[in-house]
């Protein structure tokens, strides 16, 4: 395959958006790879899509992130997350490459690395633009975008001084409801960010007030479906609690946003101390760990939802790993964003075996 354009490290968030690759630079070989077809039938909550391969609220920054990797292969094309007010990113390093193998979910700190060996530290804060660009940007988007191919759009709530969980409740209501008038096809609410310590990117952690705020989401959304992004919950009993409250409302549950951590730079901590959600190989034992316990309490508890495996994909073999723990489609993230062309890749691997 040839070197293709992905997101650059070493230049700002806001130079990466504003500097997207281009679809119409992909060579027409690579765009006919691409459209190879993956055997059987695939839907995300009812919805037929053309393969399981989506890629997660992230590397897609904008409508022209998102026709590029619907150009190289991927069908589930996820928006990055977007908010009611207009949110800067955080200050660089945005993503730090970290030494882990394979986490277990009880690290306290790990190191950093001078090279990127498959896992990283991201650190980015959810940044948006304001509603009238990315509403825009959506509506652009979805028409310019192959029928087949489905749009989910990314949404998070932005907590205020002196809000309640209902005033919050709002807030994600009212732009996942902008997302659905801009032509989303699937609205995905963030519930989990490893980088935001308010409310708003902790509230999977707290199943009373996740009911409420996707209960809220559904009245205004419809019947639209609605896939709710967690983190990392170890505890069986703490996802029986979280799947329970939201049964009502989600049709799907997108798991694992990242596992939080402190990075170190030598001595030195990274980030003021504060936690980083590390992202990439390094979490996928953990994360099908977590979608193949929460299908045993979907399946034993009968509750109306999906699973969307998200955590360390790099290969076929690990996109069947995840369907084989329960998941009925896929997100990557971090290797799309190191190869490009690691969807293309999937399906040829798929159609080889």
């Amino acid at each position: 395959m040839p070197q293709l354009s992905r997101y650059h490290i070493d230049q700002s968030y806001d130079w990466n958006y504003q500097n997207p690759p281009s679809f119409a630079k992909i060579p027409h070989d690579v765009v006919a790879a691409a459209k190879t077809t993956i055997p059987g039938t695939w839907s995300l909550c009812g919805l037929p899509a053309a393969s399981p391969l989506g890629i997660a609220a992230g590397p897609l920054l904008n409508g022209d992130w998102l026709l590029y990797y619907a150009g190289l292969g991927f069908d589930i094309l996820t928006y990055k997350t977007v908010r009611s007010a207009f949110r800067p990113c955080y200050a660089a390093p945005n993503l730090q490459p970290v030494a882990v193998e394979q986490m277990t979910g009880s690290e306290e700190s790990v190191s950093a690395e001078t090279t990127m060996k498959g896992t990283w530290a991201v650190s980015f804060g959810m940044p948006s633009q304001e509603p009238e660009v990315w509403r825009t940007d959506v509506a652009r988007i979805r028409r310019q975008l192959p029928a087949e191919k489905l749009l989910c759009v990314s949404v998070v709530g932005t907590m205020q001084p002196n809000w309640t969980i209902d005033d919050l409740a709002d807030d994600y209501a009212r732009c996942a409801a902008w997302a659905v008038h801009s032509g989303a096809d699937v609205v995905e609410a963030n519930f989990s960010c490893p980088n935001v310590t308010s409310c708003d990117g902790q509230l999977y952690q707290n199943p009373q007030d996740a009911g409420k705020v996707a209960a809220r989401i559904r009245q205004l959304v419809g019947n639209s479906p609605l896939v709710l992004k967690v983190g990392y919950l170890p505890d069986p009993t703490q996802q029986q609690a979280f799947l329970e409250a939201v049964a009502d409302s989600a049709s799907a549950i997108a798991t694992t946003n990242g596992i939080a951590a402190r990075i170190t730079n030598g001595t030195d901590p990274m980030w003021q101390g504060e936690r980083r959600g590390i992202c990439g190989d390094g979490i996928r034992t953990e994360s099908l760990r977590q979608v193949a316990s929460m299908r045993d309490i979907i399946r034993r508890r009968n509750l109306p939802i999906e699973l969307v495996g998200v955590g360390g994909i790099k290969n076929h073999k690990h996109v069947q790993q995840y369907l084989d723990a329960g998941a009925s489609t896929v997100q990557l993230a971090t290797q799309v964003m190191l190869d490009p062309t690691v969807g293309i890749q999937i399906k040829e691997e798929w159609n080889s075996n």
